[in-house]
């Protein structure tokens, strides 16, 4: 018979839900990555990378689908308190985490992107602001309903159902 130190939770349990300290952290890797992207790609490409709106719209059809899938998974569970399989639960907890990881990642890259542009006296500069910015907020989009979906996934206690 094995006995669990005091204080500590018995194994097999429970997961906590994403934090806002590891959304923070890829947002900000991803601002220093957007940041460096402009004068990188001008020294080694001899030209910055195009931010085009079919990368907004792309962002922003993810975002969607995902906050669809989380009302859905909501409804599913909390409303109608249906039993989703195990394997569905898990694949969409797996999909919600990494989700809000990559929107992260992605938000603050085409933020620091954005960011690089500012003060910069060229063609394209407003241009490429714009739609960073624009990208900026699908990727952030995306991270909120990613954290939705996985608030869904909840299933309710016993202590609350009763």
């Amino acid at each position: 018979m094995t006995t669990d130190p005091p204080g500590e939770e018995p194994p097999g349990g429970r997961l906590r839900p994403t934090s806002a300290g590891p959304l923070t952290a890829w947002a900000v890797i991803g601002l220093v990555g957007g940041w460096l992207l402009h004068p990188v790609g001008n020294r080694v490409l001899g030209i910055a990378p195009i931010v085009t709106w079919t990368q907004c719209l792309a962002l922003f059809l993810i975002a969607a689908v995902l906050g669809g899938t989380a009302w859905l998974t909501w409804r599913a569970i909390h409303v109608h308190h249906q039993r989703l399989e195990p394997h569905r639960a898990v694949n969409r907890l797996v999909l919600a985490r990494a989700s809000a990881l990559v929107g992260a990642l992605v938000a603050g890259g085409y933020a620091g992107y954005a960011v690089s542009w500012l003060g910069v006296d060229t063609e394209l500069a407003s241009q490429r602001v714009w739609r960073s910015f624009a990208a900026g907020a699908g990727g952030v989009a995306i991270a909120i309903t990613a954290v939705l979906l996985e608030r869904a996934c909840r299933v309710p206690s016993d202590a609350d159902e009763s």
